[in-house]
């Protein structure tokens, strides 16, 4: 392309040099250079020949892509899509630590602070992971039919059935069954369910544990004729002998009524470490957070729709707004909190648990648990209201908290000469301290 041009300017100049001459006749004048008071001449543009190739090449050039020069909202743009490509992948195999989804340039990351959330069986009292949880459950309910078949299958409905206001509908219509016949004994067509009974199929068939409840309670299935209808159709037909235990139907009735879904119990992880200057560095699993594949891809629209709002005045009822999805976007969180002497005291904590439980935590862990004290958080930020939850202090996925005593009552425990211990956490717990990596 350069050539082209060049030979251009050539043709140009060679054209504007003036007359010819011979290298057999005398050399002419130099002609005068015009004087620099003198207009300058216009210049002469180039031939149609020479602007119609020109032309032609810019045209070429167009049509070539243009690089394009990085910019820092592409370059924020391009680190969320990373991320949320990890975190896409982490969120089909639940399983499988985020850690070990990391990237080959990513080899070195340091360890997890936390293995996972974990939880205790109410049941067996086992610890399982979170993604093991509802399998265990369902594992401890069956084993416990053995033991009492009545109470599992109550367990079975409340617990394994996620619609809890079809559970109620359902519950309630099976309570009045059982009503009518502890009020009504001697009227057998209270002892007889039909199980295509449209109420039957909507409001109970479709309840799991529902079936194994009838079974548990005294009723059997049988096929009998229908007034009027040339086939026969199955039924629950309460046994004879139930009729002498009527009252136990009555429990039957209450239990089914007042009981309540099998939940595990959050377990803390209590950690203690020694002082360490990475207190305030957390590494976390991917369950503690509340993102699904679809959650997932919509966070990548919404965080990219936000860099390209970042420059934009937004009212109050939009950062509220904002706010609300963020909070809701974390299920758990990890707290750490800082003890005068260094030591780290870690539990881990529901986002919507309120502080009050972070206080008896704390108390608890202590040798003295009468001893007053504050939790402070980022910038010495005091936790005064017990009653917010984590996710509305701020205090999620995760939080360094610093522990401070009531300078009053420290300050006549000094002056009475008592012997204050080393530590206040308890010896059982600091004989257990790790070292934070």
């Amino acid at each position: 392309m350069r050539k082209f041009f060049q030979e251009i300017k050539a043709d140009l100049k060679f054209k504007t040099a003036g007359p010819g001459q011979k290298l057999s006749e005398p050399s002419r004048a130099p002609r005068e250079k015009p004087k620099a008071e003198a207009a300058p001449k216009p210049r002469r543009g180039p031939t149609d020949e020479a602007q119609m190739a020109a032309a032609a090449a810019l045209a070429r050039m167009e049509l070539k892509p243009k690089a394009r020069l990085p910019s820092s909202q592409e370059a924020i743009k391009n680190q969320v899509r990373k991320e949320l490509m990890a975190e896409a992948a982490a969120s089909e195999d639940p399983t499988k630590p985020s850690w070990d989804l990391a990237s080959p340039d990513q080899e070195g990351a340091a360890a997890p602070s936390v293995s996972g959330v974990y939880f205790i069986c109410p049941l067996t009292g086992a610890v399982v992971r979170k993604d093991k949880k509802e399998k265990h459950i369902r594992e401890a309910i069956q084993s416990y039919f053995s033991v009492d078949p009545v109470a599992a299958s109550i367990m079975e409905i409340h617990t394994l059935n996620k619609d809890r206001e079809k559970v109620r509908v359902g519950v309630e219509t099976m309570a009045k069954y059982l009503d009518n016949i502890y009020l009504h004994p001697e009227e057998e067509k209270y002892r007889k369910i039909k199980l295509q009974n449209k109420v039957f199929q909507e409001r109970i068939s479709c309840l799991e544990g529902i079936h194994r409840f009838f079974q548990a309670i005294g009723f059997e299935t049988k096929t009998l004729p229908v007034p009027g209808q040339e086939t026969a159709e199955e039924y629950y037909v309460l046994k004879e002998e139930m009729l002498t235990k009527l009252e136990d139907l009555k429990d039957y009735k209450e239990q089914l009524l007042s009981s309540e879904p099998v939940r595990a119990q959050l377990d803390r992880q209590l950690c203690v470490f020694k002082p360490s200057p990475e207190a305030a560095r957390f590494e976390l699993p991917n369950d503690f957070y509340n993102l699904t594949a679809e959650e997932i891809k919509r966070e990548q629209q919404l965080r990219t729709e936000a860099v390209e709002k970042a420059s934009m005045l937004r009212t109050r009822a939009m950062r509220e707004k904002e706010e609300q999805r963020e909070m809701r976007k974390y299920n758990y969180t990890l707290v750490r909190v800082r003890f005068p002497d260094g030591y780290i005291l870690q539990g881990t904590f529901y986002a919507r648990e309120s502080v009050s439980v972070l206080y008896n935590f704390v108390r608890e862990a202590l040798r003295d648990d009468w001893l007053p004290f504050e939790l402070l958080g980022p910038g010495g930020l005091k936790l005064t209201d017990e009653n917010l939850a984590f996710n509305e202090c701020g205090l999620v996925p995760s939080a360094l908290l610093t522990l401070a005593w009531d300078a009053a009552v420290m300050a006549d425990i000094q002056a009475s000469g008592e012997e204050h211990p080393a530590s206040p956490l308890k010896p059982e717990l600091l004989s257990r301290a790790q070292t934070l990596s």
